[in-house]
């Protein structure tokens, strides 16, 4: 058994801070629960998971490769089922500066369905309903 008790927050820099806090709130439904204007950043919950947010703090912050870059790869949200995966991949794809990677699709051989986007500051997303 591991000495650590699970993930308590994850912290992500992120290019604009206003608009990855927004994509989070008004697209996934997030809620703000703290905010520190002082050395940039949020923490937005979905009531499971807390991620804070930092704003980057460079004009010219070194794009996002998931190929050769240490660090994050993608961040997986669990969603809880099917019909919420495919209504937020059509919300997603209507959304302003949403660039989408793949639309749902099975995992293998299913059951899972997954889909994986960036949100409109860069951060690479995946979606996932885990099947019946």
């Amino acid at each position: 058994m591991g000495k650590t008790l699970g993930l308590n927050h994850l912290g992500l820099t992120v290019r604009d801070l206003g608009v990855t806090t927004a994509f989070f709130v008004d697209v996934l439904g997030w809620d703000v629960i703290a905010r520190d204007d002082s050395y940039p950043r949020t923490t937005v919950t979905d009531g499971a998971l807390r991620l804070t947010l930092w704003q980057v703090q460079t004009d010219n912050p070194a794009p996002f490769d998931r190929k050769t870059g240490l660090g994050l790869h993608h961040l997986a949200l669990a969603v809880p089922d099917e019909s919420t995966l495919i209504n937020l991949a059509a919300t997603l794809a209507n959304t302003a500066g949403v660039q989408i990677e793949f639309t749902p699709e099975p995992m293998g051989s299913g059951p899972r369905h997954h889909m994986m986007f960036a949100e409109p500051g860069g951060l690479r997303i995946e979606l996932l309903w885990a099947g019946e």
